[in-house]
């Protein structure tokens, strides 16, 4: 029987699941619908779905006669071929569920909805009331009538408060309060995952002239880029047509996605599945094989959270093989993953190497963000850092960015480890400390000063984390000397940026770690004179071509920098360095290119050097620089240091890459790369000899972080 009274009591809300609209965005269209302004139509769209209601919906006879009372919720969605599709139905019986479901097959296709002009898919939620219309039989009536279940509802409703009552709804609630997944990480305090492809699609937007951007402590947070860059509208600019929800999965949207009023959160697999080729290696193929699980949330508008955890084995090109295991830690490990961590054994020549980082970020104001986790950090605004780089392995941090003003002002403690055999304690790895100060400041609307300043130390004498560092706002240097010259190891940095135009900007980075005035006026290159720089440039848009982003670096370290004379104290975690990834003692220039079409990208990188290795034989043990973990006391003389001293060893690398985006929201790519390397030292030892290779390599990755392979 119809239930034709429903016109008169139904009532219902619906609400979009996307942005507010806007001139970028179209509601779907019912026939009769067509023509008008978009408010219209959406006006429009609700009286047909109201109408489509009144005329299908029946009640059960069963229903019907016992006066049903309650509410029906929905969640549908008009698809990208205008047909209506329900995801989501909540209701007290079964039989109201059937019905939502059948009535919805009954809705006519419909023109779908669009965003700048390309179909998208909309969802809605609907709370249709369905209120008894004939008298309601009250407990007592019941009683009289001899309605025994009704007296216990009436016991049962006596013995319970109101607060009680409240209670026992509070599950239900949870499932009602469940809306469409709207994106939330985009205006969020997460940070962006740091990889150089990702973060050139927004370069441009960051650095245009008059922006009141910081663009060197990375990675970013959501919340501070969208100020400049529309994360949705570019999202939706390279979604594709889907017509399954299997589709959206595999091409547009997070595995698991949920949001509510005061929360949400994702989560995606990770993959990094690849097989390669190296021409110099004895073995037939490279691979890696990586499975994880990547989860980012946030509780309401303060707080988000990330985790990462990967479980990976691989083996890698011979020159990369052989450069891990000259890492391999004091534990019997035989290898040290750069970037990643401490490797096992995995069958007879690869590695097995989980890696796992995650971090809270909370926002108290919108002037300070505070995070603590594990992972890495990055300061500058080339390819290289000579300040803090990403190329180590992840560690724990806690990090306070404050903004305000033409001022950020960025606090980073960390927790390293060294694990050479030479320093473990009882069995376990030394822990040292770290804690950097970068104060970025917009001079005027082109031009941009940073001061950096970083104190390495070690639990000497008990001390642990020593509080001196704590402070926020201090110098390094003073507490250095109040604590013993040999108790910390300070290092001093400065960077610029100049804004040329919107389209071309020039960065640098300058670094001190000793010096003598003397030393330098007296022309004698002396050993103290602990010196590295940084030049570079950025061409937006090149040639008028857009998206074509042309990059050029040099980096020139001297010998000796970020190494100290009491060894732990040297500027590296977990046997790499945290600074570039070459140590100190080279020359390097570097050319990148990086283009992107729709979902397309491609990228090509030559990087040429000049470095000073040491000899390491019987004959000739001493430090000509190179190694930052060698101890400065063990150098070969005071005067005439120049970078190249030592072996001095030319490279070439060069790299080109090319894939498709497969998921825009987890940023899983299938890619295939070539890379060529030229190692040509002047002198050959056991580890030091004329290299030269061409890697194979293609697969399917979650690129989530940078992976340098250019050693």
């Amino acid at each position: 029987m119809k239930y034709c009274v429903l016109g008169i009591l139904l009532s219902f809300s619906i609400f979009v699941e996307a942005q507010d609209t806007n001139q970028y965005e179209k509601s779907p269209v019912f026939e009769a619908c067509e023509g008008g302004s978009n408010k219209t139509i959406q006006k429009c769209f609700y009286n047909q779905v109201h109408a489509l209601l009144f005329n299908e919906f029946t009640l059960s006879e069963n229903l019907e006669k016992e006066n049903y009372k309650g509410h029906v919720d929905v969640l549908f969605e008009v698809t990208t071929r205008g047909e209506f599709k329900v995801i989501y139905v909540d209701a007290e019986y079964d039989e109201l569920k059937t019905e939502t479901y059948r009535v919805f097959k009954t809705f006519p296709k419909v023109k779908p909805a669009t965003y700048s002009g390309k179909k998208t898919y909309k969802q809605y939620s609907i709370k249709i009331n369905v209120p008894v219309t004939e008298k309601n039989i009250s407990v007592d009536e019941a009683v009289e009538s001899g309605n025994q279940e009704k007296e216990k509802i009436k016991q049962i409703n006596i013995e319970l408060s109101e607060l009680e009552k409240n209670a026992k709804k509070e599950f239900d609630e949870l499932k009602k309060g469940i809306k469409p997944y709207t994106n939330k990480a985009f205006k969020s305090t997460l940070n962006i995952p740091f990889t150089h492809d990702n973060y050139a699609k927004f370069d441009r937007s960051i650095n245009l002239v008059g922006t009141n951007s910081h663009t060197a402590s990375k990675p970013f947070i959501y919340e501070d880029v969208s100020n400049y860059y529309d994360f949705i509208a570019a999202k939706v600019a390279t979604e594709k047509e889907t017509a399954s929800w299997l589709e959206r999965k595999l091409w547009n949207e997070h595995l698991v996605q949920l949001q509510s009023k005061d929360y949400w959160f994702t989560l995606d697999p990770i993959l990094d599945v690849q097989i390669g080729r190296d021409t110099d290696a004895d073995f037939r193929l490279t691979y890696n094989n990586t499975r994880g699980v990547f989860i980012q949330g946030g509780l309401g508008e303060q707080l988000s959270f990330s985790t990462s955890i990967y479980e990976s084995q691989g083996r890698f090109a011979d020159y990369y093989n052989r450069y891990s295991e000259s890492l391999a830690p004091a534990d019997f490990s035989p290898a040290i993953i750069p970037g990643r961590g401490i490797a096992k054994r995995f069958k007879e020549n690869a590695y097995d190497y989980p890696v796992a980082e995650a971090y809270l970020s909370y926002s108290p104001a919108k002037f300070i963000n505070v995070q603590f986790g594990h992972g890495k950090n990055f300061i500058g605004d080339g390819y290289r850092s000579l300040l803090l780089s990403d190329v180590a392995s992840p560690s724990p941090f806690l990090k306070l960015n404050t903004k305000f003003w033409k001022i950020k002002y960025t606090n980073t403690w960390m927790w390293l480890k060294d694990v050479r055999p030479e320093v473990i304690e009882d069995g376990a790895f030394l822990t040292k400390y770290i804690a950097n100060h970068y104060l970025s400041w917009n001079v005027n609307k082109r031009l941009n000063i940073g001061l950096f300043e970083s104190v390495v130390w070690q639990n000497s004498n008990d001390r642990g984390f020593d509080v001196n560092y704590l402070n926020p706002i201090i110098f390094y240097r003073a507490i250095e000397f109040e604590t013993g010259q040999d108790a910390g190891n300070a290092i001093l940095g400065l960077s610029s940026k100049y804004k040329y135009n919107d389209n071309a900007n020039i960065y640098g980075q300058f670094i001190v770690d000793e010096f003598s005035l003397s030393d330098i006026s007296g022309g004698k290159k002396s050993w103290k004179n602990k010196l590295g720089f940084q030049l570079g440039a950025k061409y937006f848009n090149a040639f008028k071509i857009k998206d074509l982003q042309l990059q050029l670096e040099y980096n020139q370290v001297r010998p000796y920098t970020y190494s100290h004379n009491t060894i732990v104290l040297n500027y590296a975690h977990n046997n790499q360095s945290l600074a570039h990834l070459w140590g100190a003692n080279f020359k390097e220039l570097l050319l990148i290119g990086r283009y992107n079409y729709k979902r397309w990208f491609g990228e090509a990188k030559f990087i040429v050097g000049i470095r000073g290795l040491d000899f390491n034989t019987g004959t000739d043990s001493f430090s000509y620089g190179g190694n930052v973990f060698s101890n400065e006391k063990d150098r070969p003389f005071d005067e005439g240091v120049k970078i190249g001293q030592g072996i001095k060893t030319k490279t070439f690398n060069a790299t080109l890459q090319g894939g498709y985006l497969i998921n825009s929201a987890s940023n899983l790519k299938l890619f295939a790369t070539i890379n060529y390397r030229d190692f040509n030292p002047e002198a050959a030892t056991v580890s030091t000899f004329k290299n030269g290779s061409v890697w194979f390599n293609f697969g399917v990755r979650t690129d989530l972080f940078n992976w340098y392979f250019d050693f």
